[in-house]
């Protein structure tokens, strides 16, 4: 996609319709408890017997944090009793010693994610035990082909635990920031300074991490476009290597905790309309190629290189860089995929624990692909990651014609294409520079499951 960013409000206005985030397809609300873990093993066996069998990815969930943010979707425990941590973490060491048997010993581990909650909630100690228990099941690539990241409460983080993470082989750094203004931060209960947060990216830049992402949210209590730019005044001073840029998506009815969050001091529609424009074109005319959906990079950045290359890919973490990895999903509520099938672990960690204690793998629900499946997520995938789609390759890959398998899809593109959002043409589509923003309104269409009736399943687009 080319470089600049073009935002109408009126447009903006039009399509801020709910809609999925397609880091699968299908989404997590096709997911069936159908599928349970004696079909995730025989997913697993029938991935070790590929031709080229995939390096893996293991994703790791730790879902304790010590104090409550107001705006938090995330499946999260709030605790003190570091006792429950402890217990936790011999379980996952349980279930990662029940999937490293299923899998062949030439499947090297090449990515590695800690997320939560707070994964710096466990002790240096800990996390040391956890990455030498990875190590200890698992083939590791080498240090220069892994991709070891962890998400970073900056509250939580000093220069010396930065230095440790390092030490452990961590080489990528997610810290939350939201916004550095004081009210909002008050209104959503979470402090932390510029200055501390700047230190720590200095240090993890003096360490060798070779990726630093902050993110940051749009459309919290109390955030005004003044308060805003200040907070990206002092984001643009720390300059990252990427930008995670957030919609806050307020809904208390699902996530009971943002029900301590005033609803009179969210920002009017029309306020977070200017949020969001004022973020993404100074973001934008600061150098950060805006790469889809909430992410910017550096043009030097592996994500922004994969974009231009063509190796971009979308998963449960969001954008990525490698699509020919298997995922294997670790801890409460971790999803993974295996080929052509996703599971998501149990949700809670009782249950999590529970499943484990019995010898089990944690395997709560999941989905199978159809020949239609992986031809719409082959469709989805090439609109949200290259903003492009070619008629012909997709016919080569799936056995079909184009136009007429998808000739629903392509009527419902028609009032996109008459805003110049698209460009329907012979040959393929292409999403326009006007319509870089609406990834997720040109992908729907092609959602065999979207219906009015999943609506209040999915975020508003804008």
């Amino acid at each position: 996609m080319a470089e600049g960013l073009s935002l109408e409000r009126e447009l903006l206005r039009r399509y801020d319709i709910t809609g999925p985030r397609y880091t699968s397809y299908p989404t997590a609300a096709q997911f069936s408890e159908a599928f349970d873990a004696r079909r995730y093993r025989e997913r697993v066996a029938q991935s070790n017997e590929d031709p080229l069998p995939r390096p893996l990815s293991l994703y790791v969930h730790v879902p304790f944090c010590r104090t409550v943010c107001f705006y938090c979707a995330c499946n999260k425990v709030i605790t003190a009793n570091y006792r429950r941590a402890e217990r936790y973490l011999e379980h996952l060491e349980h279930e990662l010693a029940l999937q490293a048997a299923l899998f062949d010993d030439d499947r090297p581990v090449e990515q590695l994610h800690l997320g939560g909650g707070t994964p710096t909630y466990l002790r240096d100690e800990d996390l040391a035990r956890l990455i030498a228990a990875i190590g200890e099941r698992f083939p590791l690539a080498g240090p220069e082909e892994r991709e070891f990241s962890i998400e970073v409460d900056p509250r939580t983080v000093d220069g010396d635990r930065i230095a440790r993470l390092a030490g452990l082989g961590f080489n990528r750094l997610s810290l939350g920031v939201q916004d550095f203004d004081p009210e909002v931060q008050r209104a959503v209960n979470r402090l932390q300074s510029v200055e501390a947060t700047a230190e720590i990216v200095s240090v993890a830049r003096a360490h060798g991490f070779r990726s630093i992402n902050l993110d940051l949210m749009y459309g919290l209590p109390q955030q005004t476009p003044a308060r805003l730019g200040r907070t990206l005044d002092a984001v643009l001073a720390i300059r990252p290597d990427r930008i995670a840029l957030y919609n806050y998506a307020h809904l208390p009815s699902m996530f009971r905790i943002q029900r301590q969050i005033d609803e009179q001091s969210l920002p009017s529609a029309e306020t977070k309309l200017t949020l969001l424009i004022d973020a993404m074109q100074r973001l934008s005319g600061a150098g950060y190629r805006y790469i889809g959906m909430d992410h910017f990079a550096l043009p030097g950045d592996e994500l922004a290189q994969a974009a231009e290359d063509g190796t971009l890919h979308r998963n449960f973490q969001g954008y990525a860089t490698r699509p020919d990895l298997d995922l294997i999903g670790l801890g409460a509520s971790a999803i993974g995929q295996i080929g052509d099938a996703y599971s998501q672990n149990r949700r809670d960690p009782a249950g999590h624990a529970a499943a484990l204690v019995a010898g089990e793998l944690p395997v709560w629900r999941g989905v199978e692909l159809t020949a239609d499946d992986r031809l719409r997520r082959d469709v989805i995938q090439e609109v949200m990651c290259r903003g492009a789609v070619n008629f012909a390759a997709i016919e080569e890959r799936h056995g079909v014609v184009f136009r007429q398998y998808f000739r629903d899809a392509l009527r419902q593109l028609a009032p996109l294409e008459a805003d110049g959002l698209v460009a329907v043409q012979r040959e393929g589509l292409t999403v326009t520079e006007r319509g870089r923003f609406f990834l997720r309104n040109v992908a729907m269409p092609f959602d065999a499951y979207l219906a009015p009736a999943q609506s209040g399943r999915f975020s508003r687009v804008i």
